[in-house]
């Protein structure tokens, strides 16, 4: 049965609910409804205007309606008498297909019908920066090399800890925490488990950040490429399937190469197959192709892709299988949709499985030196635009998330490129004043 929320509210003293959703290009969404409400928010949601956020919807469209999903209440660790809910969207008493944790919701039951389930683990990196966001949270961080930094990261001692004590408290198992690549940026890492569960964590993890960076003065952002000459934030995603059960990891096999199925190389085929197709999802933002096709940064290294190859446990690639039963996903940076990541990835890879996708030739080598040497290696696109092209025309993106959907997304984000090229930069001015 459906937990009951007023209940739920007297029993832990929770006195208002947060009721959010994720629009389509990730922007977190809420009401706040006291407790005294809740029975009516649960039974028939909170009611918002669907173009009065990134949904591809008109002034003309009826209310949609958050409906909160009871199993996925949080209390914030900060403020226990706050409970934040993940919902499903609602209007004229159909959910909304077209919304991302909809999506995932479909990907979840297209794979239940073969008796699959996908986990998941998502590394959120993300950078500590002065509250306007354009310069290091951290004057002293400045090592050509930081990555692992000891001095820098105990620096940020009381942040990062009260972020992890409070994923601790709510029982996400977070096991490691360390300063990453760039200067000023960090990793948190917490145990993996069934996508649907791991993309409603992704959504609150990044709202947590956000929230206790600005409770100490600071700003925390996912944003790709925040600073040019540094490593951008990507969020590599873990993925393994499942049997029904949840008990038989169905990607492990102690015969297979490098401890993989053969099902799990038909689902990265479908990876591979689609990575171009994806891009638009994983990286969705303009900056986000200053991340994937960035030049070697001060650390030496971007650690991001821009040729679809897999390898073994070799960071260089797109996509490397660190050890047997799972692969690592490298494309998806930090502004990616929580719910579309996971969605996007079961998409694939159940194309793969469903097409007997052959993944092609692993590759062993160090992509940053020998990149050049790969024959017929594809490129990632080089920019939103060019994505965006390859998204729309995705046969197999249409077949799996629907073409209504593709042609909202792709028409929202034709948009948004079409802001950006409104805009004219300081180095068009440097390099066309003497044209």
């Amino acid at each position: 049965m459906t937990a009951d929320l007023a209940e739920i509210a007297k029993e832990r003293q929770i006195k208002y609910f947060l009721i959010s959703y994720t629009d389509l290009f990730g922007v977190l969404r809420a009401k706040l409804a006291p407790a005294a409400a809740i029975a009516d928010m649960q039974r028939d949601g909170a009611g918002f205007a669907g173009f009065a956020t990134w949904l591809d919807m008109t002034p003309a469209h009826p209310d949609l309606f958050a409906k909160p999903d009871p199993a996925s209440l949080i209390q914030l660790p900060w403020k226990p008498e706050v409970g934040w809910l993940a919902s499903d969207l609602w209007m004229d008493g159909k959910e909304v297909a077209d919304s991302p944790r909809a999506q995932l919701k479909r990907m979840i039951a297209l794979a239940d019908k073969k008796g699959q389930r996908m986990k998941s683990g998502v590394e959120c990196e993300f950078f500590l920066t002065t509250p306007d966001g354009r310069s290091l949270a951290d004057g002293a961080d400045t090592q050509e090399k930081p990555c692992y930094d000891q001095q820098a990261l105990m620096r940020r001692y009381d942040i990062i800890t009260e972020i992890c004590d409070s994923m601790l408290a709510l029982g996400w198992k977070p096991y490691q925490n360390d300063h990453e690549d760039a200067n000023g940026q960090f990793e948190m890492n917490w145990h993996y488990d069934d996508c649907l569960l791991t993309a409603d964590r992704h959504v609150f993890f990044k709202y947590m950040a956000k929230t206790i960076a600005e409770k100490h003065g600071l700003r925390a952002t996912f944003m790709p490429k925040p600073f040019i000459n540094l490593t951008g934030s990507g969020c590599h995603a873990h993925v393994s399937v499942w049997d029904k059960s949840g008990k038989t990891n169905l990607f492990a096999d102690a015969k297979g190469e490098l401890g993989l199925s053969k099902l799990a190389y038909q689902f990265l085929g479908g990876i591979m197959h689609n990575a171009e197709a994806l891009c638009s999802i994983f990286n969705p933002t303009v900056n986000s192709y200053k991340r994937i096709n960035a030049p070697r940064t001060v650390s030496g290294a971007t650690w991001a892709p821009n040729t679809i190859t897999y390898s073994g446990n070799n960071r260089s690639h797109m996509v490397r299988i660190p050890d047997a039963g799972r692969f690592e996903l490298r494309l998806a940076d930090g502004a990616t949709n929580p719910y579309l990541l996971q969605a996007g990835i079961l998409a694939a890879g159940l194309d793969g499985i469903d097409n007997d996708r052959d993944p092609g030739e692993r590759l062993d080598i160090n992509m940053y030196t020998e990149g050049h040497k790969v024959k017929n290696g594809r490129k990632l696109p080089l920019n939103l635009l060019d994505a965006i092209r390859v998204t729309e025309k995705s046969e197999s993106l249409r077949a799996y998330f629907g073409g209504s959907f593709v042609e909202s997304y792709c028409s929202m984000k034709m948009t948004e490129w079409n802001s950006y090229t409104r805009h004219l930069t300081e180095w068009e001015r440097q390099n066309s004043l003497d044209c």
